[in-house]
């Protein structure tokens, strides 16, 4: 489905969107400065696309018992600001003014707790797996959107702000691509990044991924 990049917002709510608010959100701090956009990737039960799980997930409506799988996650509470489907249809779930629980303990850029200011966008996928070219398509429009009203200056995956503790959107996610559809600088994304330098010994370990 076609997104409209010039769609206007309604406060921190993109029009360009389809919305369903999540509860699991916080406050970001006052003198928080959203630079940040951070890529996931996320399929319930993993390979599995199309139901309404994903969504479930962020509405703390999830039935736990309803797979194997999902008992492994039992009661976790997390969110993202937005999450594209396969066809590249757009879902919204936190007001981009607030914190969404996307990223957990992570560093990037020399600062902690990238749920702080950061932006969090989920695709519909699984490690490893291809994304659709419909997906990416969604994701610029996101992404040139987010620039227009934040001061967006890095873009990197889960893998890149939490290495060695999460490794999605993966190696199937292509990171030229996208770089080509927004024809932003290369310092924008991961490969021009160097090397991500690890945080101080005495860094937090929130739970899962919420602040």
């Amino acid at each position: 489905m076609p997104v409209d990049p010039a769609a206007p917002w309604d406060g921190g709510w993109w029009r360009g969107a389809r919305a369903l608010p999540s509860p699991n959100v916080s406050p970001r701090p006052e003198a928080a400065r959203v630079d940040l956009i951070v890529v996931h990737s996320i399929s319930l039960p993993p390979g599995a696309y199309g139901g309404d799980e994903v969504f479930r997930l962020f509405t703390n409506t999830l039935d736990w018992d309803a797979h194997p799988y999902f008992g492994t996650i039992r009661g976790l509470e997390v969110s993202s600001h937005f999450f594209i489907r396969r066809d590249g249809t757009l879902w919204q779930f936190v007001d981009c003014d607030l914190k969404a629980w996307h990223a957990g303990r992570s560093f990037y850029r020399g600062r902690m707790e990238c749920n702080d200011d950061s932006v969090g966008v989920e695709l519909e996928g699984l490690e490893g797996d291809l994304f659709e070219p419909a997906q990416y398509r969604t994701l610029a429009a996101l992404c040139e959107a987010l620039r227009g009203r934040h001061p967006i200056a890095h873009v990197a995956g889960h893998s890149h702000v939490a290495p060695g503790r999460k490794q999605d959107p993966g190696p199937g996610f292509d990171w030229a691509r996208l770089q080509h559809l927004l024809c932003w600088p290369p310092s924008f994304f991961p490969a021009a990044a160097a090397d991500n330098p690890r945080p101080p010994p005495a860094a937090s370990a929130p739970e899962a991924e919420r602040p």
